[in-house]
C-alpha cells in the first residue's frame, strides 16, 4: 500500500480582487469612523478618547484574527500527523498474518 502523504490538500489562496476588497473595505470603515469622530460636536478630549478606543479595537481585532488563524493551523498540523500515523499503521498491517 502506498503512502498518501502526497495527497496533502493544497493551501487555498485568496484572489487579488478579494484581498483588494478587504483592504479597501477596512480603509473606508476606518476613514469613515475617523471623520465621524473628528466632526463630533464635543470636546477635544472626548474625540481623543474615541480615537484611542477605535485604534485599540482595531489592534484587538487583528490580534484576535491572528490567534484564531494560528489555532486553526495548529489543528490542521496535528490532524495531518495523526493521519500519517494511521496510514503508516495501515500500510504495515498484514490481514493474513496469524495472531
Amino acid at each position: 500500500m502506498l503512502s498518501r502523504m502526497s495527497d496533502t490538500p493544497v493551501k487555498q489562496q485568496n484572489t487579488a480582487a478579494y484581498y483588494g476588497q478587504a483592504v479597501a473595505s477596512f480603509a473606508v470603515a476606518l476613514a469613515a469612523t475617523a471623520l465621524g469622530i473628528l466632526n463630533l460636536d464635543t470636546d477635544v478630549w472626548v474625540r481623543a478618547f474615541l480615537g484611542v478606543a477605535v485604534l485599540y479595537l482595531t489592534t484587538s481585532a487583528f490580534t484576535l484574527a491572528k490567534v484564531v488563524r494560528d489555532r486553526q493551523e495548529a489543528g490542521q498540523i496535528v490532524s495531518r500527523v495523526d493521519q500519517a500515523r494511521l496510514e503508516k499503521l495501515l500500510a504495515e498491517h498484514d490481514p493474513f498474518q496469524k495472531l
